[in-house]
């Protein structure tokens, strides 16, 4: 199974508003209320690739209560590995405009995270860790988290053998991308916070010198950049579509995870990678993807580059 640890997971509300206009008043034309944070919405797409997905992380009070019900009521098998604190869990918001498509994002501060629920969580990771086949470790820390938090969570796989994939940003990416993760999956703008560069090549390539094997970087609707010990590419959606991007980059997430844990190579990992995120981008909320835009654009994804030699496998 692949494990995702979302610590700071969501509620995820999306409203749909036919324009989207400041100080003004709207009628929403549609409500969708969905279990979320990055590493949810990767292990639900993980599980309609046909993965064994579980999730941990933490979750508590009625908002916690009714993501771990949404949780349960999914089709398609991902297993509930949260962890139960006291505070309550936050909820995201999404407005999408449909007259533009553009999607307008707020999100709640995490609850307070004391001592004794960090080493229940610690507990529940090492017991998990010893039937993963990789891990992903997703979004921001709520209060209460050390900052180093993920770049132990690196250790402590390595440890047990298992591959490691972190997105997060700013400081818990400078300290966690320390711990050598195998991949490490930054926006453009989270690679440049990190670098200082906002070319992203020169910005990947610094990246890897700070200690990632492999960074995939992702480009919006550009597509996604890998520098790796094995080469460097780049692959391109062959169109650009319209629609809410919210989610794209943990449906690209869960297309890397995937494609380590089948064995493909990079370039097939990236082609599947870009493909999910674009079909994520017609799905009406994050974790989820369009599968007949999926299946339309896996073959016609274009991955440019070229090897340097054999590597590491992360």
């Amino acid at each position: 199974m692949i494990l995702t640890v979302t610590l700071n997971a969501a509620l995820d509300i999306t409203y749909a508003v036919p324009r989207l206009r400041a100080h003004g008043e709207h009628r929403v034309t549609d409500v969708a209320e969905r279990p979320g944070g990055k590493g949810v919405n990767v292990a639900r797409v993980l599980a309609a690739l046909g993965h064994g997905a579980v999730v941990t992380g933490f979750a508590g009070g009625p908002t916690g209560a009714v993501l771990r019900d949404r949780l349960a009521a999914l089709a398609g098998g991902v297993t509930d590995a949260l962890v139960t604190i006291a505070g309550t869990t936050r909820r995201t918001v999404g407005v999408v405009d449909a007259e533009s498509g553009a999607t307008t994002q707020f999100n709640e501060p995490g609850p307070a995270v004391t001592a004794a629920e960090w080493s229940a969580f610690t507990d529940v990771y090492g017991q998990l860790l010893r039937e993963a086949s990789a891990v992903a470790l997703c979004g921001s820390l709520p209060p209460g988290v050390p900052v180093g938090t993920y770049a132990q969570l690196i250790r402590e796989a390595h440890a047990a053998g298992v591959p490691t994939l972190l997105d997060t940003s700013g400081e818990p990416l400078r300290r966690g991308i320390a711990a050598r993760p195998d991949i490490v999956k930054p926006n453009a703008a989270e690679l440049a916070g990190l670098t200082g560069s906002t070319e992203p090549l020169r910005a990947a390539r610094d990246a890897r010198r700070r200690g990632a094997h492999a960074v995939a970087a992702s480009l919006g609707p550009d597509g996604m950049l890998a520098v790796t010990s094995e080469g460097v590419w780049r692959a391109t959606p062959p169109r650009r579509l319209k629609g809410n991007p919210t989610g794209a980059g943990d449906s690209a997430v869960a297309g890397l995870l995937s494609g380590l844990v089948e064995g493909l190579p990079w370039p097939e990992r990236l082609a599947r990678a870009v493909a999910l995120a674009t079909a994520t981008v017609r799905a009406a909320t994050a974790g989820e993807f369009d599968r007949t835009t999926y299946e339309e654009l896996a073959g016609k994804v274009a991955v440019g580059g070229e090897p340097t030699g054999q590597g590491r496998a992360g």
